[in-house]
């Protein structure tokens, strides 16, 4: 694919008469240097002419521009090497281009391009570079097809600059275009470009194609490593990750800090959080601990996998909070229904950190899992005010999220209607499960119909709208779903869930009997049903969206998978143990009541995990306060 090339449209008048002019006065440099440096002693003077051809001199002059990203002291030796008439020299062109590059003054940069000779492939990877690190990325592609048009190979610095390129843009096919040119000029088995080439495959959802040219290189370096194992991070394969760092680690290489907080991200799922604790331990034996990015992505994993106390100890021993590791503790508590905890933290923050559009993220999701519209609304306003920070869909999705749960499902569409971007899914998704809790179908048929227009194979979508419809008995709507989803061959998620006892994690569906301990399970779970109906449990069947009886209904409800998984737990650890769950969807109302009622029966704290948040159940109550 050739993309058009955008040529700078938007130089300042002034420079653009400078880079035309065929005189321009002579400009002193500000004394910005170190005073007992050639620069410095320079920039004190006017630039002479004595010896106008000596490019060397120019040229150190402009290495020591590009080292200290000096834009400013760049621009006023650019306009003397045009009044000496050394505008066309080559190196001189490309040394500018590569200051206006690492500048990030592109338009600059690529006029001079412009205007110089071409056969240098120096010149065309600083200003690939350019583009690749700063945008447009269409543009770097542009340049790399260009370059072949020129006749001129690509080296090992070009394909990593424009395969950073494809890996912005997802440009799968363009990225496997170029991988052939790889492998066509010898450069596959550079580490540098391998790296790219992993990196590239990883961001467009191809992980199998990562793995293979990373088993091709045969000379891996530590960059190369932390790239694959990157790779299975960024595409939730945590277990392969963490398989990948112990093979490092065996065959001689010691893990950066980058490998760590890499593969210590990849543990943030709960199924893989012993391999997290074994991490953990890993990066304190080999010395990492005084490390606060290794700390931050601890914090960050084991608030995600439920373990927010220790989250918070890790938090309070850290040498120095950053922005980063202030969200990090911010959005655990809001996971965990801690919004009070959430809040007075953020408060704390404000006063020893700058918060960032993240920070509100976290805050405001705080908000919504604990229903405070009034500071929700608060939060955000300030946000904005205070702070100058422009809302991002992510922000909306929160207030939406917080006003539809509340109830306030119209406040929330007028929101969504004057809302400065386009609303994404997941905004339209927050609306829809919304109207789901609050039975609201009107509106529910609204939010599917722009869920389609966006991801009409999320299956995902028809059904919750179909659940609307049976929650108000109305069948022929339901039947109208499921035909719609039958002709566009979609099938519903099915719910699992899953429990690590002893190091092992066991998964259950709902009504499952393929379990070894089924008999058991069962046995328990008979007998817990019995205990909570006398503790005055009363089952709700609204989540059975079937038209069966009662009775039958009842029995579905109660071998739904989460129950499977906690009773499983029950049988196999000991009295007072805490047990963690995790399920791949919302947990149901009646999941939700009978789960109360078991913590308070066996004494345990139960911990849940679905797809929206924490549950944590104990004494007979929810951290949620029932609003989730």
């Amino acid at each position: 694919m050739r993309f058009p090339l955008s040529f700078p449209t938007m130089l300042s008048s002034v420079w653009r008469r400078l880079l035309h002019s065929p005189y321009l006065p002579v400009i002193f440099f500000p004394c910005t240097a170190n005073p007992n440096s050639k620069f410095h002693s320079f920039a004190r003077k006017p630039i002479s002419s004595d010896n106008p051809n000596d490019t060397s001199y120019y040229s150190s002059l402009l290495q020591s521009c590009i080292n200290r990203k000096s834009i400013e002291p760049g621009k006023q030796l650019h306009a003397h090497i045009l009044l000496l008439g050394l505008g066309s020299d080559p190196i001189l062109g490309t040394k500018l281009v590569n200051l206006y590059s690492v500048c990030n003054s592109l338009p600059y940069a690529h006029l001079l391009f412009d205007k110089i000779p071409k056969g240098n492939i120096f010149l065309w990877n600083v200003l690939i570079r350019g583009y690749a690190w700063n945008g447009p990325h269409e543009v770097a592609l542009s340049l790399y097809y260009q370059i072949l048009d020129y006749g001129l190979k690509p080296d090992n610095f070009t394909f990593p600059f424009v395969l950073k390129a494809c890996s912005a843009l997802s440009a799968i096919r363009e990225g496997r275009d170029i991988h052939e040119h790889v492998v066509q000029t010898g450069w596959e088995s550079d580490v540098f470009v391998g790296a790219a080439l992993v990196d590239m495959y990883a961001k467009c959802g191809c992980v199998n194609n990562a793995r293979e040219v990373f088993d091709r290189i045969s000379s891996r370096d530590v960059v190369l490593w932390n790239s694959m194992i990157a790779a299975y991070s960024q595409n939730s394969h945590p277990a392969e990750a963490l398989s990948l760092c112990r093979e490092m680690a065996r065959i001689g290489f010691r893990p950066t800090t980058a490998t760590l907080v890499t593969v210590i991200s990849a543990s943030s799922d709960v199924a893989a959080l012993p391999q997290g604790r074994e991490i953990h331990g890993f990066s304190w034996r080999h010395g990492f601990e005084s490390q606060d990015k290794v700390k931050t992505a601890l914090i960050d994993m084991y608030a995600k996998s439920g373990w927010v106390r220790v989250a918070r100890v890790l938090f309070e021993r850290l040498a120095e909070k950053r922005v980063i590791s202030w969200n990090a503790m911010i959005s655990g508590y809001g996971m965990h229904g801690h919004a009070s905890k959430a809040l007075s933290l953020f408060e704390e923050m404000k006063a020893a950190a700058q918060p960032d559009h993240i920070t509100f993220v976290g805050v405001l999701s705080a908000c919504s899992h604990g229903g405070l519209i009034d500071e929700g609304w608060c939060y955000f306003n300030s946000m904005v005010t205070h702070y100058s920070i422009k809302p991002a869909v992510q922000h909306y999705t929160c207030m939406v999220d917080l006003l539809g749960h509340s109830g306030r499902l119209d406040e929330a569409y007028d929101l969504i209607m004057g809302m400065a971007m386009n609303p994404d899914s997941g905004i339209w998704g927050s609306l829809l499960n919304s109207c789901k809790i609050h039975g609201n179908v009107e509106l529910g048929e609204k939010a599917l119909q722009r869920l389609i227009d966006l991801e009409p194979e999320d299956a995902g979508n028809y059904v919750i709208l179909s659940n609307i419809y049976a929650q108000a008995g109305k069948w022929e709507g339901v039947a109208d779903v499921r035909k719609l989803m039958k002709e566009r061959g979609l099938k519903k998620s099915i719910a699992c869930s899953w429990i690590e006892v002893k190091n092992k994690v066991h998964a259950f569906l709902a009504g499952d009997v393929s379990h070894p301990q089924s008999d058991g399970i069962y046995a328990e779970l008979e007998r817990l049903r019995g205990l909570v109906k006398e503790a005055g449990y009363v089952p709700d069947t609204g989540p059975v969206f079937h038209d069966v009886d009662n009775d039958e209904k009842m029995n579905m409800v109660w071998s739904h998978s989460e129950r499977l998984a906690i009773v499983f737990g029950l049988i196999n650890t000991a009295p007072g143990t805490r047990l963690l769950v995790t399920k791949n969807l919302r947990v149901c109302d009646d999941c939700h009541t009978a789960i109360k009622f078991i913590s308070k029966i066996v004494d345990r704290e139960i911990i849940v995990r679905d797809v929206n948040r924490y549950h944590h159940f104990r004494h007979g109550a929810c951290s949620c306060g029932d609003y989730w």
